[in-house]
């Protein structure tokens, strides 16, 4: 089964509110983005942010060029549906990270639980590369894994666990990590699951 084939599954199959990764309130992500200082017209990216209730919160918080990127079109569809008429103010990108073609740059690159989910080396690669890309000179990225002690498999996948270090180091000098913080996430089923939050300034190398 390809990758957008598992999700279009995971999706298809259970209600937003039912996947082990569901927040009603994704507080942290909300935090770390206030903590960034962009303004609300800058260009802001959720990765993997199909069907979180992250781009509610930041409509009601008045920003106004945000952009949801998932492999899955299902989880995009639910939250449009969600959204109905306010889904209009959102640029809607059903694609794979490692592959697509981005159409622009990004003030703030948001991810949550995408980035673990890559656990080989060219998969990483290939993001890390549209990260540096399209994240512009200054701007910023929370990018939230698993932690160390984090589980090992999330929807029948394996996954890649960090801490606030080793993702920087897998980021590289282009990422100058600003913060960091953890979280305690208790899935629906009631199973708690430890992340570590990361955010990053893209800095730029002099002497190249």
């Amino acid at each position: 089964m390809s990758d957008a084939a598992h999700w279009e599954a995971v999706y298809g199959g259970k209600a937003a509110e039912e996947v082990s990764w569901f927040q009603p309130s994704p507080e942290l992500s909300l935090a770390l983005i206030e903590a960034a200082g962009i303004s609300a017209q800058a260009p802001l990216v959720d990765i993997g942010g199909g069907a979180s209730r992250l781009v509610d919160r930041l409509l009601e918080a008045g920003y106004r060029d945000l952009s949801v990127l998932d492999i899955s079109a299902a989880a995009l569809e639910k939250s449009r549906a969600r959204l109905a008429a306010a889904a209009a103010a959102v640029q809607w990108l059903q694609a794979d990270i490692t592959s697509v073609e981005l159409p622009r740059s990004y003030r703030l690159w948001h991810d949550r639980a995408v980035f673990h989910f890559l656990v080989g080396a060219p998969a990483r690669a290939a993001y890390l590369e549209r990260l540096e890309r399209h994240l512009e000179p200054g701007g910023q990225a929370i990018i939230a894994t698993f932690a160390l002690d984090g589980p090992e498999r999330c929807s029948g996948l394996p996954v890649q666990r960090y801490s606030a270090q080793t993702l920087a180091q897998t980021l590289g000098g282009r990422f100058r990590l600003l913060e960091s913080a953890t979280e305690l996430h208790t899935t629906p089923a009631g199973v708690e699951q430890a992340f570590v939050y990361c955010r990053f300034e893209h800095v730029t190398i002099t002497n190249e």
